[in-house]
């Protein structure tokens, strides 16, 4: 639902916002705080689609204001969306012109949630003292991003200049994954200190110098930066230790590697943070970041200037290579596809009914490291069909005669094997003769035990006949006998 108020005012606004909430019911309620959004018109459209998108984590009322020609008469047209076309939230855009565009503060105080934080976002270019502006002073937290700016190495240092508790900048959100990635990396033995760091990005990123500021203050150890080209961001972090770097590479946008001596190589999912979730980061906590004041009030300033580009760094052994880890994370993704389909081929089915104690017991062999007897069957049968090879000699001494005992020995043992698979075959055919031989003889004996029972069968037929045939013969000359006495 949007709605279009052209010179209106603050009452009018609320007025409206008020019968809308009534007509729209519960979608309008449940706001945890103010967004104020000072934006130009020009960045309008795509800063309130952020914010909208932010405000689904974090459901709030949005008020965005946007300064428009002040040579004009002064007036107020605002905007307000809700329901589907504000996600979460409510907005209200303000448009001021005229002299009014230079009291955006007094018009936004009356359309603030009562008793609710307030946080401040500049999505472009912001003033250089934030803290004091009017909107950023009534504002519990101030979100700047001074990659937005013309020149965001020496805007990072006004903002250190000027800083004051609850300023915060999106360049420090986008290194919150790298900062996780590399503290999870020390956590893995060997537990040795780090005794120097490269990091390597673009000159226009404010996350590169912020990110070795960060390493500076919490590692107190000395930290280097290289250059790689514009707009490519951070491209790695190498960590010295005395048993070998822990390097963290980024050759693309996507996909990083992770390689650190008695650890296999990773590969690592490390996309670059859109803006949505980095303002909805930003908003989850209301309170100073000390971890961000630290680095920029102290770290920036123990940084050592830029004096090699990636490249050069790669070639002298004192930066990753980009190239390189490019082709550890293609094989990386190789391997891991293979060993995918591998495991969907020769993955047993799951039983239909298993018991907890099995589950249990299964899990426990499976931590433990132990085998089950499926998989050492498999292992054995991989044995077996795995074709033997004969280990060769490293150095190149090998005498002619030793190569020609070899191949005799090897001739041998083809010929005995050639001799043992002609024996068994011949045999095989002698085992096959004599069991169709005893066939053919149980088949005759059979036929034979037949004819001499059809043969018993007509004799005894014969015999009943004859003996049928003498009784009517003797029953016929009784009774003629009796005939003639009578």
């Amino acid at each position: 639902m949007i709605r279009d108020l052209t010179d209106t005012t603050t009452t009018g606004i609320s007025k409206t916002l008020v019968r809308l909430r009534n007509e729209v019911g519960a979608l309008a309620l449940g706001r945890v705080l103010t967004l104020v959004v000072v934006v130009e018109d020009t960045d309008a459209g795509n800063a309130i689609e952020v914010a909208n998108q932010a405000s689904r984590q974090h459901p709030c009322r949005i008020i965005v204001v946007i300064a428009g020609d002040r040579r004009g008469k002064n007036r107020l047209d605002a905007q307000i969306r809700l329901g589907g076309d504000a996600g979460a939230s409510e907005i209200v855009v303000l448009r001021l012109y005229g002299t009014l565009a230079n009291h955006g503060p007094s018009v936004v105080v009356p359309l603030l949630l009562p008793d609710s934080p307030i946080v401040a976002w500049w999505p472009g270019e912001a003033p250089a003292d934030v803290a004091k502006d009017p909107i950023g002073a009534m504002a519990q937290r101030r979100i700047t991003d001074v990659a937005e700016h013309r020149n965001p190495r020496l805007m990072l240092k006004k903002r250190a200049a000027t800083y004051a508790p609850g300023d915060t900048d999106l360049a420090w959100t986008r290194i919150t994954r790298w900062r996780g990635l590399l503290a999870a990396a020390l956590d893995q033995p060997p537990y040795e200190p780090i005794t120097g760091a490269v990091v390597s990005g673009a000159p226009d990123s404010p996350s590169s110098d912020l990110l070795a500021a960060w390493l500076s203050r919490r590692l107190h150890v000395p930290v280097h930066r290289v250059s790689t080209p514009r707009g490519s961001g951070i491209g790695s972090v190498r960590l010295e230790r005395k048993s070998g770097p822990i390097d963290l590479v980024r050759p693309g946008d996507v996909v990083a590697t992770l390689s650190q001596t008695g650890q296999p190589d990773r590969r690592i999912s490390l996309p670059r943070r859109e803006l949505p979730e980095c303002l909805a980061d930003e908003l989850r906590r209301l309170d100073p970041d000390d971890a961000y004041e630290d680095a920029l009030l102290h770290g920036l300033g123990a940084l050592q200037p830029v004096r090699l580009t990636a490249a050069a760094a790669a070639k002298a052994g004192k930066a990753p290579d980009p190239a390189e880890s490019r082709r550890l994370a293609a094989r990386l993704g190789r391997d891991e596809s293979a060993q995918e389909a591998s495991a969907m081929i020769t993955a047993p089915p799951a039983p239909e009914h298993a018991e907890i104690e099995d589950v249990h017991a299964a899990t426990a062999r499976k931590l433990a490291g132990k085998r089950t007897p499926r998989e050492k069957q498999a292992a054995k049968d991989r044995k077996k069909s795995a074709p033997s090879s004969s280990s060769s000699s490293s150095g190149g001494g090998a005498t002619t005669a030793a190569k020609s005992t070899t191949a005799k020995a090897t001739a041998k043992k083809s010929t005995a094997r050639a001799a043992s698979k002609a024996t068994t075959k011949s045999a095989a055919k002698r085992a096959t003769a004599k069991k169709s031989t005893a066939k053919k003889a149980a088949t005759t004996a059979t036929a034979r035990k037949a004819t001499a029972k059809k043969a018993t069968t007509r004799v005894t037929a014969g015999t009943r006949k004859a003996t049928a045939k003498k009784a009517a013969t003797k029953q016929a000359a009784t009774k003629q006998t009796g005939s003639a006495s009578s």
